[in-house]
């Protein structure tokens, strides 16, 4: 409600759709897999592409941090769309300052 009035946004990359999917095609749930396809497909979550731009972002999220491939992914996909707030399980990014993020925070955080 607040995050609708605010005009706030919910994004993730690409690459965090084909995780998900990975879930439901290993157990055989292909009906899941349209299910969660068709969800990312809607306006509820913006996708971030993982273009040339976040490929260069990439490679220097990677040779600027010790961060897995899989997180710079994120990271280089935030980063170039410009997010203000990027979460993340794992509290070992909060400490990163990346161009295009303003705050990086855990999942746990209070925001108000």
């Amino acid at each position: 409600m607040r995050m609708a009035e605010r005009g706030d946004q919910v994004c993730t990359s690409v690459f965090t759709v084909g995780e998900i999917l990975t879930g439901a095609y290993k157990t055989g749930r292909t009906a899941e897999a349209q299910k969660i396809r068709n969800y990312f497909e809607g306006r509820a979550v913006r996708l971030l592409p993982f273009n040339s731009e976040a490929a260069d972002r990439y490679a220097r999220i990677r040779a600027q941090w010790k961060v897995s491939p899989v997180d710079a992914i994120h990271l280089a996909c935030a980063s170039v769309a410009q997010v203000d707030l990027y979460l993340s399980n794992d509290a070992g990014l909060k400490k990163l300052v990346i161009d295009g993020i303003h705050f990086i925070s855990g999942l746990d955080a209070t925001i108000l």
